[in-house]
């Protein structure tokens, strides 16, 4: 079975993010109101696996082993069945 994840990983609150930061900076100076901006990264991932909860448990490997870093990230994801 082919499954489509889609994993978004995001800083943990109190760390900083400068891209986010300048983002938000850039933003105010063109005239917009924001009051602030925060950066993820999103990933889309095609993949085999023998059943959704098989797949769940690779897409949260995935996560824990490469995607996301756990003393500063918090992650996300679904997944569904490509068919």
């Amino acid at each position: 079975m082919m499954f489509k994840a889609r994993v978004e990983i995001s800083l943990k609150r109190g760390h900083i993010d400068p891209e986010g930061e300048t983002t938000a900076r850039l933003l105010k100076e063109l005239g917009y109101a924001v009051e602030s901006v925060n950066v993820s990264k999103v990933f889309n991932i095609i993949f085999k696996a023998d059943s959704k909860g098989n797949a769940e448990d690779q897409v949260e490997e995935m996560c824990r082993r490469l995607l996301a870093n756990p003393t500063k990230d918090n992650y996300t994801y679904t997944i569904e069945e490509v068919k």
